[in-house]
């Protein structure tokens, strides 16, 4: 009888899910399938204003610019459908330790991890944990000591699942900084001059200012000649500008420098999700800008487009100028960046506790302290070098553009 079958097949057991199956990204079979995924998955919470990620040309961009790196993508069903993707790169970078008998900067083998996604129509059925397993295992079997991710505070399914799943501990908690670009040229006083430094030089200066800071990569010098970074820059008085050899290991008494790195080339971003009210005021101010240019109103930028935006890294400041050289060298950022359409912010991110902070422009109300950075130690330490988790914070981090 009908009524029979239906029962008796009511209590038959389950049948078991499809497993998820990780492998490597392969481009000329899983580029579509990564770009979709990427579009759906929106970066923000749930109510609030979201950021979404337009990947420009290959997936694997992002870590592309390291030796050692690798991307990941999860299958799941029958169909192998791609329902998840990671990223992970592993460099050689400092621990803001030096050797006591050589003084030298101590440095640690580190894994980054991040581009982690996962189809919302296919979460909790364990696609995540068995992305990060997969990437921890090339991390263990290329070398890496510590491995690290980084996230916002009020990201609670990423920390959970990092923290108590995977054993990471919060570690860091810089601040990002941004500045909108408006139309208008920010002026440089007079008694300042701002010159590019060659790579060469540039790496000099940051392997002497940055050796007792943490996460300074080693192969700084890949960093600063590749083609993203469109050049580091050095602002100091103009009357000591003569008597400053660039190939002297003596640096300026008084100075800021730092590095700009194009993102446009590897991804834009657009806001999405904010009130029509904000919406409207936003565009307004640019309205009233292009309307009375004479009053330089600083108009917020159309955000809610595709756009790009400089990151500024490797900064730094000394002597009694010091904050006064690095906000002209800000400004000369910025002026910058207005001459580039496609460009419609400047981003630092810096340490709590690095004195730069003060001397960066920013929005507050656009900027924030909410990213958390978590760690975990991979591999054995060096029985005469503490525990890097373990370490007090430093108040200098450097900010490698290539782990955005």
């Amino acid at each position: 009888m009908p009524f029979k079958k239906i029962a008796a097949e009511a209590y038959l057991p389950n049948p078991p899910a499809p497993p998820v199956v990780v492998r490597e990204y392969q481009e000329s079979r899983d580029k579509a399938a990564v770009e979709e995924l990427e579009r759906l998955c929106e970066v923000g919470q749930p109510g609030k204003p979201a950021l979404i990620t337009d990947l420009m040309g290959d997936p694997i961009a992002r870590v592309r610019n390291f030796t050692s790196h690798i991307m990941l993508v999860a299958e799941y069903g029958n169909g192998r459908e791609i329902v998840g993707v990671i990223r992970g790169c592993i460099k050689t970078v400092t621990s803001g330790k030096r050797s006591s008998s050589t003084q030298l900067p101590i440095y640690v083998k580190l894994a980054y991890i991040l581009g982690l996604r996962v189809s919302s129509t296919h979460r909790r059925l364990g696609v995540a944990t068995k992305l990060v397993q997969e990437l921890e295992g090339w991390c263990r079997q290329n070398g890496a000591e510590y491995s690290y991710m980084a996230t916002e505070c009020n990201n609670k399914p990423s920390l959970n699942l990092f923290i108590q799943k995977f054993n990471y501990a919060k570690f860091r908690n810089p601040r990002v900084l941004v500045q909108p670009v408006h139309l208008h040229y920010k002026p440089i006083p007079s008694d300042i001059s701002i010159v590019c430094i060659p790579p060469n030089t540039a790496e000099l200066v940051y392997r002497r200012i940055f050796s007792s800071s943490e996460f300074f990569p080693k192969d700084v010098d890949k960093l600063l000649s590749n083609k993203l970074n469109l050049g580091t820059f050095m602002a100091l008085p103009k009357k000591s500008l003569s008597k400053w050899n660039p190939k002297s290991d003596l640096l300026p008494p008084s100075f800021a420098i730092l590095s700009i790195w194009d993102t446009k080339e590897v991804y834009r971003l657009k806001v999405k999700g904010v009130s029509a009210l904000t919406h409207v005021a936003c565009l307004g101010t640019m309205v009233l800008d292009a309307m009375v240019p004479w009053l330089k109103i600083p108009s917020f930028p159309n955000v809610f487009k595709n756009f790009g935006y400089y990151f500024i890294y490797g900064l730094h400041m000394e002597g009694n100028d010091g904050a006064r050289l690095m906000r002209s060298l800000c400004n000369f950022v910025h002026n910058m960046a207005r001459n580039d359409a496609d460009c419609k912010v400047v981003v630092a991110e810096v340490g709590q506790m690095d004195p730069v902070r003060e001397a960066i422009p920013h929005w507050k109300k656009f900027s924030w302290d909410e990213d958390i950075w978590c760690v975990k130690k991979l591999g054995e330490v060096c029985k005469s070098c503490d525990d890097w988790c373990k370490s007090m914070s430093s108040s200098i981090i450097f900010v490698d553009p290539r782990d955005l």
